[in-house]
């Protein structure tokens, strides 16, 4: 057997000496430990059943992580720029020095996560303080107020999505991760569904309770809705398969570990961690492949901010506030029921990029027609045709763990690395949608074209950078008289 160090040969991908041994072995001796492989069968399907009921509760974070984050767009239909005293920039400023704090505390929070083990503690605690941070933005009084709430929020709000994310990666197989990241990554595009529900209903129900605004008990009532799930998390999410002992038999933690040992031929900790953290910090940072993917997912960022300015896209279409947030619904339950279908066939079918490019190109008719026409039908339209481009972006993140699968220190920091570099494009994307550009916001859309064009291509090379590994693996297999290891999913 190798030592660890020759894992990380060239550029760090699993090695083929290792990829093949579990094909190797004769089926009913790797699941003998089990009973059997019609007892394993029975077993894994037991394991996934509780896993699935646990993480089930990320959705409901990633729901109220998104409703804390975009409330404010909501908040400035009904008076939150006037009371704040906000002039020129300073709305888009809001919005955007959150991402400041968000980038700035990915890659260390999910290196923390990957050391402490304890995602059922420390993601819900994370959870309590940014739901304080986002009441107490009801209580500002002024711009200053305002942004350190907001820089907060995004500092604090950075431990989620990224520790979601590898929590996911370190349970389920490459074939079953696209679904269930669809599954969670779809929390987004329901809260803003029922987000704008929520707020049309406290906007229009709460104005002057107890002397407050109601943009103020948008806050108030979305911030202390965080706090209490967050409580409830601590008793429901689960832990790493090394760590979660409590909820599991002995033998269900075995196969766990076994199911990601079988998954890329080596195993998901000792086998593959041989430097500690900082050794994964150094091999996140010194994979093209890496920065090849931040950059490409900041480009598709760009072109998905429209996402924050979904309301005030609506209200182009001439209807008062209520209407005007009830219209955001629709398009997010459709991108919702796009982003299930495509993520349930790619990972049926093993296949990443068309089922990235597909829903980006469809997007780009959506922007094509909102430059092209203020009809009122073909707007509404293109708004659906907009919020279904988001089936792609939740499809390249399970890309990003398929294509950085060992050792898990390297794929923690990989994740929070790229999805840190990608709120570049949240931080240039709120300044793309200036009031004066509007009604048509032509200049606006041209930019979200671009950068959606440039994501596509980017992907299309890396899928063919992926396809050339694949094929030197099965040369090298060929050669050497072993059978089919570790492939790549393009």
């Amino acid at each position: 057997m190798a030592p660890p160090s020759s894992l990380y040969e060239k550029e760090q991908d699993v090695p083929i000496e290792r990829q093949g041994d579990v094909e190797a072995d004769p089926q009913h001796t790797i699941d003998e430990e089990f009973g059997g492989h019609e007892a394993r069968k029975k077993l894994e399907k037991k394991l996934l059943r509780k896993l699935d009921a646990r993480m089930s509760i990320l959705i409901v974070i990633y729901i109220l992580n998104y409703i804390d984050r975009n409330n404010a767009s909501a908040a400035r239909l009904r008076g939150f720029e006037d009371d704040l005293h906000l002039k020129n920039q300073e709305f888009n400023t809001l919005l955007s020095i959150l991402y400041v704090g968000y980038i700035l505390m990915q890659i260390p929070s999910n290196m923390f996560l990957n050391y402490i083990g304890k995602p059922s503690i420390y993601l819900p605690c994370c959870m309590i303080v940014w739901g304080m941070i986002s009441t107490l933005t009801g209580i500002t009084k002024n711009f200053v107020g305002a942004l350190l709430t907001r820089f907060f929020l995004g500092f604090v709000e950075a431990a989620f999505f990224p520790g979601a994310l590898f929590l996911l990666s370190k349970w389920y197989t490459r074939s079953e991760l696209g679904m269930r990241t669809a599954v969670l990554s779809c929390g987004s595009l329901i809260s803003n569904a029922f987000g704008s529900l929520i707020a049309s209903g406290i906007l229009d129900g709460m104005e002057g309770k107890l002397g407050h605004s109601a943009w103020r008990w948008l806050f108030y009532i979305e911030g202390a809705l965080t706090m209490f799930v967050a409580v409830l998390a601590i008793f429901v999410l689960p832990d790493f398969p090394a760590t979660s002992h409590t909820w599991l038999s002995p033998e269900e933690v075995r196969l766990a570990e076994k199911r990601m040992e079988e998954d890329v031929g080596v195993g998901d900790e000792g086998e593959t961690e041989a430097g500690g953290q900082m050794h994964g910090l150094t091999l996140a940072v010194s994979d093209w492949k890496v920065w090849w993917l931040a950059v490409a997912l900041t480009s598709m960022v760009i072109s998905l901010s429209f996402n924050a300015f979904f309301p005030t896209l609506s209200a182009t279409m001439g209807y008062n506030s209520t209407i005007t947030l009830l219209l955001c619904a629709p398009p997010w339950v459709f991108a919702t029921i796009v982003a299930f279908a495509m993520c349930r066939h790619s990972d049926k079918t093993r296949e990443r990029f068309w089922h990235i490019a597909i829903p980006l190109a469809f997007g780009i008719v959506g922007f094509i027609m909102a430059i092209s026409t203020m009809n009122l039908a073909a707007r509404y339209i293109s708004l659906f045709l907009m919020a279904q481009s988001y089936a792609g972006f939740i499809i390249f993140l399970a890309w990003i763990s398929n294509s950085i699968p060992r050792p898990p220190s390297k794929r923690a920091v990989a994740i929070a690395f790229i999805n840190a570099f990608a709120q570049l494009g949240n931080i240039s994307g709120s300044y793309v949608w200036p009031k004066q550009w509007g009604p048509t916001y032509a200049h606006s859309y041209a930019i979200c074209i671009s950068t959606n064009g440039l994501c596509i291509v980017m992907c299309y090379v890396f899928k063919r950078h992926l396809e050339r590994k694949n094929r030197e693996f099965e040369n090298k297999e060929q050669e050497e008289g072993r059978p089919a290891g570790f492939r790549y999913i393009t």
